[in-house]
């Protein structure tokens, strides 16, 4: 699958951060590796050494995730509750840190939104400040989202390839 979008990031306001990125896949392709955690295992933080072995997902309206992502014996986790999900158009969650790297508690969501068969993906995070929002724009986030964003657009691929794209139904 080419790569059809480039993440873009931006700061919107003083608290938040939106990252936009298309993918060439229905948008339903898009949700499920977002939701199904033998796909977001193959695709989230996972590159440069990193795996993730531990990703829980309850996936409904209070349910909760935990990821946990492990690279030389150095261990990651994170975790939240989602709050609302409109099946295969959005997903808002919390996310905090165990070992927190910004003050807080971040809000995330996420849209899919599909036109001609391609996905657009907007993830915005709200932080619970400034200082937060601005210190997460000056760690290595940027290249580490786009990095798995281009890991997800290599698994959409074979999503694709695997059920015949354009599957009937996919603009759902």
């Amino acid at each position: 699958m080419p790569n059809t979008g480039k993440l873009k990031v931006e700061a919107r306001g003083d608290r938040e951060i939106v990252m936009t990125r298309v993918f060439d896949a229905p948008r339903n392709f898009v949700y499920e590796a977002f939701t199904k955690p033998e796909l977001v295992k193959r695709w989230l933080g996972v590159f440069g050494g990193w795996s993730l072995p531990v990703c829980e997902i309850d996936f409904r309206v209070g349910g909760r995730y935990r990821f946990v992502w492990r690279k030389e014996g150095t261990e990651m986790g994170m975790g939240g509750v989602y709050k609302e999900i409109v099946p295969n158009e959005k997903i808002v969650n919390t996310e905090k840190f165990d070992d927190p790297w910004y003050e807080g508690e971040g809000l995330g969501t996420v849209t899919f939104v599909e036109r001609g068969g391609k996905t657009t993906m907007t993830q915005t995070i709200q932080y619970t400040s400034k200082q937060a929002r601005d210190g997460v724009l000056k760690s290595p986030m940027e290249s580490g989202v786009a990095q798995s964003y281009d890991k997800l657009a290599e698994i959409l691929s074979t999503m694709s390839s695997k059920r015949g794209e354009k599957v009937a139904g996919s603009r759902s």
